[in-house]
């Protein structure tokens, strides 16, 4: 457990535990952070435990796996290996993903196994591939390529021999024994080999009480053959009743749509390989004065690592020696190569194209940058928005209502409309097979799939496919300034002196802001350095949050921040400083004073240029509908400056850190839906408290862990793309849920033989078959075609970049 810290803690959790029902007797150890509970497995669970420790205020820890699937075909695969993997005591959540076949499964390692989990997996009729970490990260691609493989041989087969089949039928071509005898001969090893994987994913879906596609497939299929026996034997049926060919072909159509699903579920999941395909195999370390070729996974932290021309940087890292220009366009999405001397950062995958560099091993296996990029992507595409818990809903109820729709239909056409027995069965068979849930299954993350790996591919890292849904709802978006509209790097451009020499200001300024880690006080540093100006010592250096510095230097006490700041500490300001202060502001500078015992010294101009494509960042949202506002810790002049350069709709000026969220809140409160953008770092609780936070930053200095959104290149048109991505994807989603929807609400009417009383219309189980395969194929090919799309604000970006 987390959150506690004393003995009084202990007690609440405790008291927590005891009042679950079941609960008889708690141990809670404040040393181990763990408690040991005794209880009625009959009346209460973990997870009502784990409720019970949440709502006093502590936290329970729990890791998470992701798990490699196999046999994972339709939505209710997917509610199936959930449902198996919830019923284990310890597992606190479960969910699938149909278009990857994988499992983020989160659970108690003290409770609970991976080797249990695997148990539940295979016992419920899957296959257990492996997980994250492990030494099987192969094993997922072979087993992907020999199950493509072998739906390609049956289906080739199914059809095969079912055209022979019919052909034999309709020729009419003497036999040395009875048509009904010689069919069921053929059929029947055909059929075994065909239907026998259908069957057995049907029998392990009901072993654990579950009705999935599978189960339907198969009493089609087996209607359809069964009845076919029954007529070659004169069991209840007569000859009439053959439906050999049928059976195998439909088997086939079957096949074939699996077939083409698992083509295209592939390519679904390319973006994850194309970067897993990024991470180098080999490095070559220096030990002493040898070089010597390693396995990547061998590295460690402060390994020696020499790159070639050419060659692939292995792990992240510091350069030591060399020089040349780096590829960094498979992670940054920058195509020119960025120049790196010595102490510079390299990413591992990113290319080296020139000279020779040694570089010192900084971040290696799971912790690199690239590593972290491919578990964000997965994340991200394993989340479920809740449109789709819609769809699983909808799922849960359709199995269920298509066999009710499937018995009666056919009962209604036998007993009440006097059909024969054939076309009663014939519309059975074509109900069972043509009902589809895998579409509405695939909708969601097929999409969610193809748009978060397309969102990598252009820089813009989704950490949960939520943040998709909410880039609809979104109202507003504020900026924070420094670093995000403008370049962050802000540099000294005038100083104004009072009676001091240029000398003895900068050596007092640079002195105490060198202490200081605000990154106007670099800016200071540096200009003095600049000039071969040497520090003065500073001692009792305090930083006053978002409002200056004081320090003692020289004897003296120093006071370096802004004009409110210096009024506060009681510094008089005669009109040439404020006219000072003033005019450096209105020029959209910020301004500093430096106060030495007592009395103002001299200000510093400091500006932080605007990006270049902040303003076209600022129209392309505009054009989506959307508020802009601005937030900055800066005066009020330097602000109104840089809004009205932007055509920012409103700002906010000298708001200290901690109040960035709390101007989010109160626009929440009117009923806005924000989205803030910021460094990931000095903004994390507006970040947190935004209903989308978007991190930028460049290259390895982008924090992951900040926000719902990271942007790697630091390149405001990216928040514009960010949203249009998201825009896009949930556009797809709600078409291929319409197609999904449509297609079933057209076609199972069909089935069942509405039309056939006017028209003479109804569908053949193969051809249902078939038109089940492509309702699949339909809505995953509508998904691959995010892989094409490129927001107008990347393609608004480009064209800037030429210029």
């Amino acid at each position: 457990m987390t959150g506690m810290h004393c003995a009084t803690c202990v007690a609440t959790v405790e008291k927590a535990l005891h009042a679950v029902d079941g609960v008889y007797e708690v141990s809670v150890s404040l040393a181990t952070e763990k408690a040991v509970v005794r209880y009625n497995a009959d009346k209460t669970t973990v997870h009502e435990l784990d409720a019970a420790v949440t709502s006093a205020g502590y936290g329970v820890l729990r890791d998470t796996v992701r798990i490699r699937l196999g046999g994972i075909h339709c939505a209710t695969c997917v509610r199936t290996v959930e449902k198996a993997l919830m019923s284990l005591d310890g597992v606190y959540s479960a969910e699938v993903n149909l278009t990857t076949n994988r499992a983020v499964v989160g659970y108690d390692p003290d409770t609970v196994s991976i080797s249990r989990i695997k148990e539940v997996i295979v016992s419920a009729g899957y296959e257990f591939l492996g997980y994250e970490g492990d030494e099987l990260g192969n094993q997922e691609e072979i087993q992907r390529t020999r199950e493509i493989h072998n739906l390609r041989n049956r289906t080739l087969i199914g059809f095969a021999v079912s055209l022979s089949l019919m052909a034999i039928m309709l020729s009419g071509i003497m036999l040395p024994i009875s048509m009904t005898y010689f069919m069921f001969a053929i059929s029947t090893p055909f059929f075994i080999y065909l239907a026998y994987p259908i069957f057995r994913a049907a029998w392990g879906a009901l072993k654990n009480y579950s009705l999935t596609m599978d189960v339907m497939y198969a009493m089609g299929i087996g209607v359809a053959y069964g009845s076919s026996v029954f007529g070659t034997f004169g069991i209840v049926l007569t000859s009439d009743f053959l439906f050999y060919e049928t059976a195998i072909m439909l088997a086939a159509f079957l096949t074939l749509g699996r077939y083409l699903e698992a083509r295209a579920k592939g390519r679904t999941t390319d973006a994850i390989r194309k970067l897993v395909e990024l991470q180098a195999k080999t490095a070559l370390v220096i030990r002493g004065k040898e070089e010597y070729e390693v396995p990547v996974e061998e590295l460690t932290p402060g390994d020696v690592i020499l790159v070639k021309p050419g060659g692939k940087i292995p792990v992240d890292g510091e350069i030591l020696s060399g020089e040349s220009y780096i590829d960094e366009s498979m992670i940054s999405g920058e195509p020119v190569p960025v120049y790196k001397e010595h102490g510079a950062t390299v990413t591992g995958g990113t290319i080296n194209t020139t000279g020779s560099i040694t570089f010192t091993a900084t971040r290696v296996g799971k912790e690199t940058y690239l590593a972290q990029i491919i578990r964000l992507v997965e994340t991200a595409q394993a989340t479920k928005p809740s449109v789709q818990k819609y769809a699983d809903t909808a799922i849960t109820w359709f199995i269920p209502m298509v066999l009710t729709i499937a018995i009666t239909a056919a009962g209604v056409w036998y007993f009440a409309l006097g059909a024969t027995g054939l076309f009663s069965l014939t519309v059975l068979i074509s109900i069972l097979v043509i009902a589809c849930p895998c579409a509405l299954g695939l909708a969601t993350p097929t999409a969610i799939t193809v748009g978060v790996g397309r969102g990598a591919e252009l820089g813009i890292l989704i950490k949960n496919s939520e943040v998709l849904e909410l880039s609809q709802k979104i109202t507003t978006i504020i900026f924070d300034k420094t670093g995000t509209l403008t370049r962050g790097i802000p540099v000294v451009t005038e100083t104004v002196l009072f009676g001091q020499t240029e000398q003895e200001f900068l050596a007092v300024a640079s002195g105490v802001e060198a202490r200081s880690e605000h990154p106007l006080a670099s800016a200071v540093v540096s200009y003095a350095e600049n000039k071969g100006i040497t520090a003065m010592e500073c001692t009792e250096f305090q930083a006053v949050s978002g409002r200056g510095v004081k320090a003692e230097a020289g004897g003296k006490s120093i006071l370096i921040g802004s004009r409110t700041f210096l009024s506060e500490q009681g510094i008089g300001l005669i009109p040439p400083v404020v006219d000072a202060f003033e005019a450096i502001q209105a020029r959209g500078e910020t301004a500093i004073g430096v106060a030495s015992g007592g009395a103002i010294g001299g200000i510093i101009g400091i500006s932080d240029s605007v990006r270049d494509t902040s303003a076209a960042a600022v129209e392309e949202l505009h054009r989506l509908g959307l508020d802009i506002g601005m937030v900055t810790g800066d005066n009020e002049r330097t602000a109104a400056t840089v809004a009205k350069q932007l055509g920012i709709d409103f700002k906010e000026a000298e708001v200290l850190p901690d109040e960035k969220s709390n101007i989010i809140q109160a626009m929440q409160a009117k009923g806005k839906r924000i989205a803030f953008v910021g460094d990931g770092i000095n903004d994390a609780p507006a970040l947190a408290a935004a209903d989308i936070g978007i991190a930028i930053g460049s290259g390895t200095d982008v924090a992951i862990e900040s926000g719902d959104i990271v942007l790697v290149q630091s390149d405001p048109l990216d928040v514009a793309a960010a949203v249009q991505l998201g825009r896009k994807v949930m556009g797809r989603i709600k078409l291929n849920l319409f197609w999904a929807f449509a297609y079933n609400s057209a076609l199972i009417p069909i089935a069942a033989g509405v039309l056939y009383p006017l028209y003479g219309i109804t569908f053949r189980p193969e051809f249902a078959g078939f038109a089940m395969a492509l309702s699949s194929v339909t809505v995953i090919s509508l998904s691959l075609l995010l892989k094409r799309y490129t927001p107008p604000a990347t393609v608004k970006k480009a064209l800037h970049h030429r210029r």
